[in-house]
């Protein structure tokens, strides 16, 4: 197959023409001769600037598959990079619009056969869902990787009807990277004018998001979980264990009704040729099984495999990075599969039991505000970046724990546990955060998955209550799906606590839950250890095109550092991301970008909570420098969230534009 590779040629800028007037500007890899052997297309539809922003793995990805017989189509949504119009938020039904117009348009070319596929990663994994939930006629298959079917419980905006930090991290992203201006080499003398026109228009996004608070109408928009059967095209859903979008995956093969295959490896959030922690595998190879299939009919056995296929962890020490993780891969032909074995373990005093206790006690918690500085990030987001758990011995001091026996038999978890508790708070609001560990016998205690809950929550997102202080109620409290084995020896330990910063928003008010062991219980899927494991296929070794030729001007680096003044035992934790400086060689582009996060607290006020993120992105392209810098502050009392936001940018060093945005926003239940 390799001897047929076609040689490419590379439309590096064209526009395609909306209904509206807009233009969208595209990049195009194809093969030379299309126009007289035409090919599919393939469609990644996102806002991060294809020009510079996402330059470094499109050309490890779009040139192998086109020269494979493909069409790969890098369009910027509107009002990024260099297409026209205006971008005021994510996953807009115009967004979708567009999407549809665009396959259409592509099918529509002297040099294309009329099948397209869509994928993409994140952002392009969401908007491959949307639209295919439209139904386009040349749509037939889309490849999702570490996205979300549903927008508000699984996003990076609420988990549990807890507020997220990452809600204004990634609002604090979008208010910088998408306040650039487009390439001036490219968009010629309108880029200036373009430039000005967005920032005029530009916003924090978190008040929009800030100003829906439970699963309403706005979150249900674009949430594919609202039907399944309107997706009818070939589906690919693909994430890893260190990013947070794994739980989507499993979902979406139970709920859909169309042709689908699911595969959760070790990784973070990208690409699986790409990834780290490893082992990566040759995605593009099992992308090019994919495409084939569906795009072509050529019969490459993809089909034929097992639905769902996921790396099961094996045990290691916990780090904050991992270059690999232990493992093997693992299979089911179907999900959800009969084969897994729901283990309960009771709670009793310290302990986790299979026995059901004689009788119950009465056990409280309430944590200190700091708990959850060493869960790592809420997402991985891959390279070195010191993003994943640490020893969690600390946090179990802060947590209400229960414990097993070391368990006599080795135990292996697939898919979601769930911790179903009999509790009271002594005030109307308060979160739950449930973390599932294991325990060597060192002592030393590894995070395998967790859980969050605001309590207002726990019988809907839609439509939240009040706590009556000193009532009992029943709650289930849903873990992230994981594949883990647990060895003879070791033990398992739940641990229960009511903060989990800097991850989560403290709730309003300093609670304290009674926990009744009576009826409380953890649920674990089991699965028993397959020999047909052994038998499956092996992923081919990663490949990529080479990358493309950069000159650093300052190297990157990730960092994260908790520290507490012992006066107050104020908490600082700051995640940082210097994402370095360079320039693209070819395209006489520099590029330089910075984010950090810092996150403060008392242990015993919730309402001392502070977010500062502080950004810096900057461009430079024909003779022009630009740069944006932005600050993004929230803060909260028992009733309201306080957002500060402040953008300025710079033209060759003089600030040409300055705003700021000050915003308080009411708390619903939150």
């Amino acid at each position: 197959m390799e001897g047929d590779l076609r040689k490419v040629r590379l439309i590096e800028n064209t526009y395609i023409h909306l209904s509206d007037g807009v233009r969208s500007a595209a990049k195009i890899w194809l093969p030379e001769d299309a126009e007289r052997h035409r090919v599919p297309a393939i469609l990644e539809f996102i806002p991060y600037r294809k020009r510079d922003g996402t330059i470094f793995r499109d050309m490890r990805m779009h040139p192998y598959i086109a020269a494979r017989g493909y069409a790969c189509i890098r369009v910027d949504i509107r009002g990024s990079g260099e297409s026209d119009g205006l971008l005021t938020d994510e996953y807009l039904p115009r967004e979708q619009q567009d999407g549809k117009e665009i396959i259409a348009w592509a099918a529509s070319q002297s040099w294309c056969s009329g099948a397209v596929g869509m994928t993409g990663i994140s952002w392009g994994g969401f908007n491959a869902l949307q639209v295919a939930a439209h139904r386009p006629p040349a749509l037939k298959a889309i490849i999702t990787l570490c996205s979300t079917d549903d927008r508000y419980a699984d996003d990076i905006h609420y988990m549990g009807g807890c507020l997220l930090n990452e809600n204004p991290a990634w609002s604090a992203d979008r208010f910088t990277w998408g306040a650039l201006p487009p390439d001036p080499q490219l968009a010629g003398e309108r880029w200036r004018a373009m430039w000005l026109e967005r920032l005029e228009a530009h916003r924090p996004w978190i008040e929009t998001w800030l100003g829906h608070q439970t699963r309403d109408a706005y979150w249900k928009q674009g949430s594919v979980a609202e039907d399944y059967g309107a997706i009818t095209c070939a589906v690919y859903a693909v994430g890893g264990w260190v990013d947070s979008y794994s739980n989507a995956i499993p979902r979406l093969l139970a709920g859909l009704r169309c042709p689908r295959k699911g595969l959760v490896g070790p990784w973070s959030h990208a690409y699986p040729h790409l990834a780290q922690p490893g082992p990566a595998i040759g995605y593009l190879q099992e992308a090019l099984r994919w495409w084939d299939h569906w795009l072509k009919g050529v019969d490459t056995g993809v089909m034929d495999e097992p639905l769902y296929r996921v790396w099961m962890l094996e045990p290691h020490a916990p780090r904050p990075w991992y270059a690999e993780l232990p493992g093997r891969w693992v299979a089911e032909e179907s999900w959800p599969t009969a084969r897994l074995m729901p283990r309960d373990f009771f709670l009793g005093r310290g302990a986790l039991s299979e026995a059901k206790p004689d009788r119950g006690e009465m056990l409280h918690i309430r944590s200190p505000q700091t708990t959850g500085a060493d869960v790592g990030r809420w997402g991985g987001y891959g390279g070195e970046d010191p993003d994943m758990a640490s020893d969690q011995r600390a946090e179990d001091g802060r947590s209400l724990c229960f414990d097993t026996p070391p368990l006599v038999t080795d135990l292996e978890i697939l898919g979601a546990p769930a911790v179903h508790l009999r509790l009271a708070a002594d005030r109307p609001a308060a979160n739950l955060a449930v973390r599932l560990c294991e325990v060597s016998p060192d002592g030393v205690s590894a995070l395998v998955t967790y859980g969050l809950l605001n309590l207002s929550h726990r019988d809907s997102h839609e439509f939240p209550a009040a706590l009556v202080p000193g009532k009992a109620y029943e709650v289930r409290v849903a873990l992230n799906d994981v594949a883990r084995r647990v060895p003879r020896g070791h033990r398992l330990r739940l641990a229960l606590a009511t903060a989990y910063w800097p991850i989560a928003w403290p709730a309003p008010e300093d609670a304290t839950l009674s926990i009744s062991t009576a009826g409380s219980r953890l649920v674990l899927p089991t699965r028993p250890p397959q020999v047909s494991d052994a038998c499956l296929r092996h992923f081919e070794p990663p490949v990529a095109p080479p990358p493309i030729a950069y000159r650093t001007i300052r190297e990157g680096r990730g960092w994260r550092t908790v520290s507490t003044d012992l006066g107050s035992g104020r908490q600082t934790v700051v995640l940082g991301k210097d994402y370095g400086a360079g320039e693209i060689i070819d395209l006489g582009i520099e590029d330089d970008a910075v984010i950090v996060e810092t996150y403060e607290i008392l242990p015993d006020d919730p309402l001392s909570a502070r977010g500062r993120i502080e950004a810096r992105a900057g461009l430079a392209s024909a003779g022009v420098r630009c740069r944006i810098e932005t600050v993004t502050e929230i803060a909260s009392t028992r009733t309201t969230f306080d957002l500060t936001c402040r953008i300025d940018a710079y033209e060759n060093d003089k600030r040409i534009f300055s705003r700021r945005f000050d915003k308080s926003i009411p708390r619903n239940f939150m």
